[in-house]
């Protein structure tokens, strides 16, 4: 972008978790070129980062998302908060406001959303989950209600939390209202899978939409000369779960563990587990720290994706920057944004055909990291994103 321009992003987090990260990775990036940004978060710690504003106290996030399970409106609600985003961006006056991952119980999505398209804000909407298209859901995964219109759910309590009501029906006609006619706007897809999945959705039928694959620090996530544990496994999850139902799959990588008693299994990421684990598993909780985490990539001969469902995968990136080759299951995203040089994925919940696959590249020879790494990084680097969001940016601006 030539003309100096003012972005105002929108997201959940800010600095944590995937779209946190994204979104200061591209904060940074907007200022680091010339321009003016501005980023309004809703849940999370405080930051010294310029230009950040954090909207609403966590226990306010905790009691809306409490109230939408007797309510069973989700992405509704948040009144207090709603009205507070609307008066920042009122006296910010971006030239762009910028929605990335919103769906964290702090703010009314469909009174936000018809605001901007009535206030002619020209916005870009980012698809990091299912939620923009489906109204509910951040994953749909077989049910394909949500193309034409969500009504008696056949997963209620699993995709709303709602303990007594089915409102899918009035929350996919809501964001449908929200979206319809609002031509400032596009809709930005972080793979192809999700761009081909927003493609069918009737409520993004008069958005255009675009894709940007999420970006990453490809200093921090970079190979070393040192090498890999042998047999060492790495998996990285937003949730770790014992549960057989749980989207992540946790299910699925203990008993990859016990098939598996040679190979050492490190889990990064919360955990959900009361039951004892096989002896090869360790858990090493959250990890925050980017640089931390990149040495355990580095460390790791492999890593694993045992997911349902994922729309990019964050952890499939940041470990082919660091060198490491990648299997896991069918997830969607994954399988179509990884290298496939690099990269093995097979059927959803086939443990043997991930085991084999597994051992394959732990057994294998040895792969050149180096190489790996040079490639990933020309694919996934941070610059490569906010240069694509910089093409979005203009073309909703000067087009």
């Amino acid at each position: 972008m030539k003309k100096s321009v003012k972005i105002l992003q929108v997201n959940s987090v800010y600095g944590e978790k995937s779209t946190g990260k994204l979104t200061r990775e591209l904060h940074f990036g907007i200022r680091k070129a010339g321009h003016e940004s501005v980023v309004v978060y809703g849940r999370g710690g405080k930051t010294s980062d310029p230009g950040v504003i954090r909207l609403c106290p966590d226990w306010y996030g905790k009691f809306n998302s409490l109230l939408t399970r007797f309510t069973g409106i989700r992405n509704g609600g948040c009144l207090l908060s709603t009205l507070r985003l609307m008066h920042i961006i009122s006296r910010e006056k971006p030239d762009i406001v910028h929605l990335q991952c919103i769906n964290g119980n702090f703010v009314n999505i469909f009174r936000l959303i018809a605001w901007l398209k009535n206030k002619r804000i020209k916005t870009v909407v980012g698809l990091h989950a299912e939620f923009m298209y489906t109204a509910n859901c951040g994953h749909a995964f077989d049910c394909n209600q949500w193309i034409s219109g969500c009504k008696k759910c056949p997963s209620l309590r699993a995709a709303t939390k709602s303990i007594y009501f089915d409102r899918t029906k009035s929350c996919w006609r809501h964001m449908h209202e929200a979206f319809r006619g609002f031509s400032d706007c596009v809709a930005v897809a972080v793979s192809p899978w999700t761009a081909q999945r927003a493609a069918m959705a009737e409520i993004l039928r008069d958005i255009p939409i675009r894709t940007v694959c999420n970006g990453i620090d490809t200093d921090v996530f970079s190979p070393s000369q040192e090498l890999p544990e042998k047999n060492t496994v790495l998996h990285v999850t937003a949730c770790f779960s014992a549960k057989p139902e749980h989207p992540k799959g946790g299910w699925y990588l203990i008993r990859l563990a016990e098939m598996l008693p040679d190979v050492r299994f490190v889990v990064v990421g919360p955990d959900e587990v009361n039951t004892e684990l096989p002896k090869n598993i360790e858990l090493t909780g959250e990890i925050r720290s980017p640089q931390r985490l990149a040495e355990l990539y580095r460390q790791a001969a492999v890593s694993v994706i045992v997911s349902q469902r994922e729309t990019y995968s964050l952890p499939c990136a940041e470990s082919l920057c660091c060198g490491t080759p990648v299997v896991g299951f069918c997830a969607g995203a994954p399988e179509l944004i990884s290298l496939p040089e690099w990269s093995e994925f097979v059927p959803f919940g086939d443990v043997e055909r991930l085991a084999e696959a597994l051992l394959a590249r732990l057994s294998g020879r040895e792969t050149d990291r180096n190489r790996l790494a040079k490639e990933a990084r020309q694919t996934y680097s941070s610059d490569k994103m906010i240069h694509e969001y910089f093409d979005v940016y203009g073309s909703l601006l000067w087009n």
